[in-house]
């Protein structure tokens, strides 16, 4: 079977593997779309500490059951598109321990500390099998990143009173901009691209601000009454977004990191107390699948008008190249496994 590779930074490369064969309490999945997304990038940048090379990427997954284990319940049935978390817990260390099993201190994300799903067939245990009847491939490629942005919502406590501005509109961003909406809070997008700001809209961004052609101090201070944010979500992740959100949120506001920087970042740490913020840091996602997949059934999320490129397996690697050349051209990008 087909496997893609980033064999080092820069280079990748198609190989073969030989098929494997589920557990009892696996199933065998065929994978139809895979998303590449800012951590494929980096890797590929050789910019991601966590990855040792070769690495098959591939964590934002729409698959097809083709064989399931002999304990796997019966309601997986071959034939049946799914998706799959992609993470793993140790259940023994303190993130475990208190239950929040997406920040173990010993995760393994596919594609990431461990090969990931950008190859024709995988294995993964049931418990890790999402079905979303009713969901197309398309859709189903897109609920992991969007959970990662459920889930900073979640850590930023967003209620129907705050106002939320979420900097960077690629799909984690969005993902946060969704979910806030959902929750009737006031959203402001932020970001350097007309065209992601207008997807933001479409995600439930009630204003929008391009902070290359404006303040971005003057329009939030608009926006909000001269008071900042309730909430600053942070989904790039570079040193001057970083220092953006607690110099833009509101005092005793709640600033939110997705994104992580990959260089050391200079604070003004006054501003930590002075404000008396929360600074709360969002990694992964712990029980937002079903609530994405619910948003993605209702059809409160543009999934087409998020997709910038499609490509078969053996373009992959010239496409990671010219996003790596033009990182603001693209914002999803699925690789077909089975084309």
């Amino acid at each position: 079977m087909k496997a893609f590779y980033i064999t080092e930074p820069g280079s990748t490369a198609i190989g073969e593997l030989q098929q494997p064969r589920p557990e009892t309490d696996e199933v065998l999945l065929k994978t139809r779309l895979i998303g590449m997304c800012g951590t494929d990038l980096s890797t590929f940048r050789g910019k991601n500490p966590l990855v040792s090379y070769p690495r098959i990427p591939g964590h934002e997954i729409a698959a097809t059951i083709v064989e399931v284990g002999s304990s796997v319940p019966a309601e997986y049935q071959s034939g049946m598109n799914v998706t799959v978390y992609p993470n793993t817990h140790c259940g023994k260390c303190a993130s475990c321990r208190r239950g929040r099993t997406n920040a173990c201190k010993f995760n393994e994300t596919l594609g990431v500390q461990r090969d990931g799903a950008m190859k024709s067939f995988f294995t993964a245990p049931w418990q890790k099998v999402y079905r979303a009847e009713g969901l197309s491939l398309e859709e189903l490629s897109v609920v992991e990143p969007l959970a990662v942005g459920f889930h900073a919502a979640e850590r930023g406590r967003v209620t129907a009173a705050d106002v939320v501005a979420v900097i960077g509109c690629g799909m984690v961003g969005l993902g946060a901009m969704a979910a806030a909406a959902a929750r009737r809070a006031t959203v402001i997008a932020i970001d350097l691209d007309d065209a992601k700001l207008s997807l933001a809209k479409l995600a439930g961004a009630r204003h929008t601000i391009h902070s290359g052609k404006q303040s971005l101090h003057d329009a939030l201070g608009e926006l909000t009454d001269g008071l900042g944010p309730d909430v600053v979500i942070e989904a790039v992740g570079v040193p001057d977004t970083y220092r953006m959100a607690v110099e833009e949120v509101a005092h005793t506001g709640r600033v939110v990191y997705v994104g992580w920087a990959k260089e050391p970042v200079s604070y003004e740490t006054k501003l930590f107390v002075h404000k008396e913020l929360d600074v709360l840091g969002s990694r992964n996602s712990l029980a937002e699948f079903p609530a994405v997949i619910e948003t993605l059934a209702k059809r409160n999320f543009p999934v087409a008008a998020t997709i910038s490129a499609r490509v078969p397996i053996e373009d992959a690697g010239g496409m990671l190249r010219k996003w790596s050349e033009s990182p603001q051209a693209y914002s999803k990008i699925l690789v077909e496994m089975d084309a």
